[in-house]
């Protein structure tokens, strides 16, 4: 943290050659060693909270992350199976799954070797950060590089084995590859490659699908108040244009031979669906804008010990971050993280389904977020400077780095801390040969833990008559009695328990 050096200030021209002065690449030499040792630490310290205790920590298997296991498992050994989009579990995309399949293959498939891979993924997100924030200046790179390595939100997303991981990685360089092309408005390769990034958000979560969006009013935006910039982009816009195209296809393919996987998710959890009232609308958008500084995501796996998406000390810095965007905005970096902010609030704002705020529906923000709170690192080390010049920039850095590490603390302790059994109930892994009574969802699970083995699932609720010596195994005895009888259940033995001791599965051996 020590490494947020006073810099020069940070408003540079709309169009600053890579090596303007004020850039990162035109600091002196040992400056630009002193930067890059302090990114590279960063990224060290990022990966050594998504990589560590993996074995243990979230504790248990979420249904979500079985679904990602069990199909990356399918794709590695069920011939034939190699689909453009997942239909099970609500729809979903492939990318990540596909990803894991291959880290399978190499090292054999397992829960630590699944959340080992989103880890992986979420240190990358972090390790390109300042590829989107270098336009913005040192300041603006390493506070928002710091903010992204220890945020817990991002730490407690890149724990879990499941697409969503992917939204902070593909979002950054979508934010990345529109800043390149903003700087060389009428480079077609430039376009292209923005474009591709973007197309790129269709094939990891639903946010990311907002990506074109960001860029259209970007440019608009560009195109009322900067004509002389549009007209150098507008040419390449063609370019940009395929570049989506191309990369959005197939999955555009997907979509029009499945429109109701494909849709289905999005619509029945968005407020039109569940028409919530009036009310409950307002309470859940209170709610969703309250991520800012008060209120954390109800949901454990999403989150720890309670804390906002952006606790109060990175909300003062994300403010002052703000404030220097707007005075800024004729800068196109400047105006492209304005648009993406609201933007990338509707799906939170939109989604009514679950708890609220929904840290998962507002990973579309992360880069946003990285750019805002670097941004005011910028400006928290401008004002220091004017203040009380060099040395006022120095404890301004200072007092920036705090206000970041802070809650990265308090975050990392949250989550390590708490117990496995609050976060998720656990389920055992079937033996061969026995029965799970267990419904659809749940039992991704066993499907995942026990891919290949001859395990049998059936549903609650149904009479069962498996071969004497069978096992059966389900999470309450009440589900054994009506699937084998009240004599049967009340044999039953206890399985598994959770750390605290409570009964998890049950067992009975059938006669």
């Amino acid at each position: 943290m020590a490494a947020l050096v006073p810099t020069a200030p940070e408003a540079a021209p709309a169009e600053a050659p890579a090596h303007a002065p004020g850039s990162v690449a035109a600091r002196p030499w040992g400056r630009r060693m002193l930067v890059a040792a302090a990114l590279v630490l960063l990224v060290a310290a990022a990966a050594a909270l998504r990589l560590a205790r993996l074995g243990d920590q979230p504790g248990g298997l979420f249904q979500d992350e079985a679904a990602e296991g069990l199909d990356a498992w399918r794709i590695l050994h069920q011939p034939g199976f190699h689909p453009l989009f997942f239909a099970d579990d609500g729809g979903r995309e492939v990318t990540f799954a596909y990803i894991v399949a291959a880290v399978f293959h190499l090292t054999g498939s397992g829960v630590v070797a699944l959340r080992a891979t989103a880890g992986i993924l979420g240190v990358l997100a972090v390790a390109v950060t300042p590829l989107a924030l270098r336009r913005f200046g040192t300041a603006a790179v390493v506070g928002g590089t710091a903010w992204a390595a220890g945020s817990v939100w991002l730490v407690a997303v890149d724990r879990d084995g499941m697409r969503n991981v992917l939204v902070p990685l593909v979002g950054t360089l979508a934010v990345a590859a529109l800043l390149a092309w903003g700087g060389r408005p009428a480079c077609r390769r430039r376009a292209l490659i923005a474009g591709a990034a973007c197309g790129l958000g269709l094939w990891t979560y639903q946010p990311l699908k907002l990506l074109p969006l960001v860029a259209a009013a970007w440019l608009l935006w560009l195109r009322r108040s900067d004509p002389e910039k549009w007209r150098a982009m507008r040419g390449a816009v063609p370019a940009a244009v395929a570049g989506y195209a191309v990369v959005a296809l197939p999955i555009a393919v997907a979509a029009v031979m499945d429109p109701v996987s494909y849709f289905g998710r999005g619509l029945s959890v968005s407020a039109a669906s569940g028409d919530p009232g009036p009310v409950a609308l307002v309470t859940h958008v209170l709610r969703t804008l309250g991520m800012f500084g008060v209120l954390g995501d109800p949901n454990p796996r999403h989150d720890a010990g309670g804390l906002p998406l952006l606790p109060v000390t990175a909300l003062l810095l994300a403010l002052a971050g703000a404030a220097r965007c707007w005075r800024g905005r004729r800068d196109p970096g400047m105006r492209l993280v304005l648009a993406g902010v609201p933007l990338m609030l509707l799906p939170p704002l939109v989604a009514t389904e679950g708890g609220a705020p929904h840290f998962l529906r507002a990973l579309g923000l992360a880069p946003f977020c990285a750019a805002l709170v670097g941004l005011g690192v910028a400006e928290a080390v401008d004002a220091g400077r004017r203040l009380g010049g060099r040395g006022g920039s120095g404890l301004a850095a200072v007092v920036a780095a705090a206000l970041i590490a802070i809650p990265a603390a308090l975050g990392t302790t949250a989550y390590f801390d708490r117990p496995v059994a609050a976060r998720t109930a656990r389920l055992a892994a079937a033996h061969p040969g026995s029965v799970v009574v267990l419904d659809d969802y749940r039992a991704l699970v066993v499907r995942f833990l026990d891919a290949g083995g001859a395990v049998t699932v059936a549903p609650p609720g149904h009479r069962l008559r498996p071969p004497p010596g069978t096992v059966v195994l389900a999470l309450r005895r009440s589900t054994l009695a009506a699937a084998l009888g009240t004599a049967a259940a009340g044999s039953a033995v206890v399985a598994e328990r959770d750390p605290a001791g409570v009964p998890r599965v049950w067992a009975v051996t059938a006669g």
